[in-house]
Formats: C-alpha cells, structure tokens, sequence
C-alpha cells in the first residue's frame, strides 16, 4: 500500500503507530510487517543521529535468540563477538570470573547498539516500511476509546494526525507515549543517589574483560565495544559538568581507580562523547491503557549498572509483536491482555540484579561500605553465588 493510500482527507493512518526508532521500536516494526500488519515509526530525531547514537553494547543470549529467530542477525554474525569475563578490582584484590562457564554457561554478545539499529533500520526498509524521520508526536489521544490517534509535528512544521488500531509507544521516558498517560498511572521511582560520567574513547580496549573497578575515589568501569572504541565510566558527584575534566585528567583518574600501577597503564586515545548519567530506575505499572502500549524505556528505565535495557525492549518488542499478530490476524485479544503483566515480570527481575550491582559497586556510610565489600568478597569465592550472579547478569 502506497503513503498516499494511506492519506484520506488529511487523515495519516497505519493498524499501528509506532512512536521511536530505537531498537524497541524497529524490532516491533520488522516483526508487524513480516506478519502482515501495516506500521508506520514516527522519530522525532533525524536518519544520522538515529545511527549514531552510541548506547549500550552487550546483547543478552535471549536477545541474539530472538534476532536470530527472525532473520535480524546478519551484522551480528559478521561482526559480533562473544564475551564472558569480567574483571573486578577491589581494595581487596583482584578476581576474574568466566561466567560463560557458571549459571546457564551463557555468554554477551559485543555489538554496539547504534550497529544494531542501522542493521534494524535496513531491514525494515528493505521490507518496505514507513518511517517519518523529524517528526516529533506530540500527543496521543483517544486511548480509551475505539480510534486512537497521535497528533505529530513535521519537519516542515506541519502538524498532522495519525489514526491507528493501537499506537505503541517506544520513544523514551520523556516522550509523547508517556506524557499522554492518564492520571491512573502508576509511576514507581527510585533515585540511586549515584552519578557516573560516561565516555566513548577512541582507543583499543585495555581489558580482554568487563572491568569493574571500586576505589575510594569512586567506581571506575571498562566495556569494550570495537577494537579501537572503549566505553568508560567514572563515578562522579551528582551535578558534575561533563566537560569538568580534561581527557588527560579522565585518563589519569581512570589508570588511578582501575589500579594502572598494578595492572598496566590503560591504551589511551581521543574522548569521543562525554555524558553524565543519574543513575535511577523507573517503572510504569501497568504498561497498556486502552489502545497505548509501552515498550523499551518507556515502559522502565533502568540504570545501566546491568546492561539490561536494550535487551528488555527487545524481549518487550517481540512480545507486543506476537500479541498484536493474535489480536489483530486470530482475533485473540488475550496475549494483549498479558503483554503488560509478562513484560513486568522480566522488568522488575532486571530492576532487582541491578540494584543489587549499584550496591556491590559504590560505596557509603562505613556500615553499608563494609557490608559491599564483604557481598564483593561473597562473590570472589562463594561458587553458589558465581552462578546466581552469572545466570542474572546474562539473562532477562
């Protein structure tokens, strides 16, 4: 069907609007067209900011399960790779775990995110799938009744009203989806009081190793995302400027927390992007009203101690796809009925390992300092608590 099929008296209109093209969002969009349900994603953002958005790398097994069961792999398996070491280094030693070889023997896969969203995005093109690029959705009206509809600006300036069966919102904490809720919603919140200053280094990685470092300066983390890209984190305190630091001072802190005297100096290189990040969880409960569904940071935010978040929006994708294939194709509106409760119980487990890892990372008052070095000391030489850590720390 052509847009201007689509296009009757100034009226846009698909069986689902999809707000976001995030991996939430593409991931529903390639699974509706391929079950034959027209879509059109509204992005708010331009074709090379979506692309280049540098996010989260590590991709959970159920997440390569998933893109694997439906095609959506290619660049993964070309340029992919599987992890499963992490490396913590504490005031009281250093320890390594496999954890491919404890829990479920599951391991990471590395793959950048904005890799994975260009993949995504071609996929859905290829298929022939609408998408607006610069168009903001401003509202979406309607939920609760029969013909549900999203009022979006254009690039132009325009705006326009889209109408839509269901409208799933994928576009983030702050946007439309969210702020179109009703006020029965329910909103859990929590604060972690901890800051951490987020760098993308043009620089090889210094670890063959996920590597987690406390310090009495503040924690310290090494995630590789490339050969020669590295991402870093640095806890800093709460309102810090990102630019604070010069990249020498970044790197001299860094070789300072990760114990460079003991361990080597880091491979150093140009910063690429600097942002500081409020560590903080939110969770909408429940995450469909009438004829809006949430999915992906929308639906939960959750820090990224745990690296959890974009392979929960694709657990969430595939689901809400499944469910609106039932509902629409099989005329079964129950697998809608339990999309929400479904997503959340996978939300609230992840929500938990990752408060679990704020605690084992950061310090605080001497009780609870004392207490995260003695979960830290648990963890170096307690097998059971090995497995336990490696089946949350890879599963969703």
């Amino acid at each position: 069907m052509t847009d201007s099929q689509h296009t009757q008296k100034g009226r846009e209109s698909a069986d689902i609007v999809i707000l976001g093209a995030g991996p939430a969002g593409l991931v529903l969009g390639n699974l509706l067209l391929r079950s034959g349900i027209d879509c059109v994603v509204l992005e708010r953002t331009g074709r090379d900011h979506v692309l280049n958005r540098a996010r989260a790398g590590f991709l959970a097994a159920h997440t390569v399960r998933v893109l694997r069961r439906h095609g959506l792999d290619e660049g993964l398996k070309r340029r992919g790779r599987e992890h499963g070491v992490c490396e913590f280094r504490t005031e009281d030693g250093t320890f390594r775990l496999d954890y491919r070889q404890l829990g479920n023997g599951d391991p990471h896969t590395v793959y950048p995110q904005n890799e994975l969203v260009a993949d995504l995005l071609a996929a859905y093109l290829d298929a022939g799938g609408r998408i607006r690029f610069d168009t903001e959705a401003v509202e979406v009206g309607d939920a609760d009744g029969d013909g549900p509809w999203v009022t979006a600006r254009e690039p132009d300036g325009r705006t326009v009203r889209w109408h839509a069966r269901y409208v799933a919102a994928c576009d983030g904490r702050h946007g439309a989806g969210r702020g179109s809720l009703p006020d029965r919603a329910v909103r859990h919140h929590r604060d972690h009081g901890v800051s951490w200053l987020g760098l993308l280094a043009e620089a090889p990685p210094s670890l063959d190793a996920v590597g987690y470092a406390t310090h009495p300066r503040g924690f310290a983390g090494h995630m590789a995302r490339s050969a020669d890209i590295t991402r870093y984190y640095l806890q800093c305190e709460r309102g810090t400027p990102a630019e604070h630091l010069s990249d020498e001072q970044i790197w001299d802190e860094l070789d300072l927390r990760m114990r460079s005297t003991d361990h080597g100096p880091l491979r150093r290189g140009p910063i690429l992007q600097r942002a500081v990040v409020d560590l903080e969880s939110d969770v909408l409960d429940t995450l469909r009203y009438g004829s809006l569904f949430l999915a992906g940071d929308a639906a939960g935010l959750i820090s990224p101690s745990a690296a959890k978040g974009a392979n929960l929006a694709v657990l969430e994708a595939e689901l809400l796809a499944g469910a609106f294939a039932d509902d629409i194709h099989g005329g079964d509106p129950e697998p809608l009925a339990r999309y929400s409760d479904r997503c959340l119980t996978h939300i609230w487990r992840a929500q938990e390992f990752s408060h679990w890892m704020i605690g084992l990372l950061h310090g605080a008052p001497p009780f609870q300092e004392r207490m995260r070095r003695a979960r830290m000391e648990s963890l170096r030489t307690s097998r059971t608590h090995q497995d336990w850590f490696a089946e949350q720390y890879v599963g969703i």
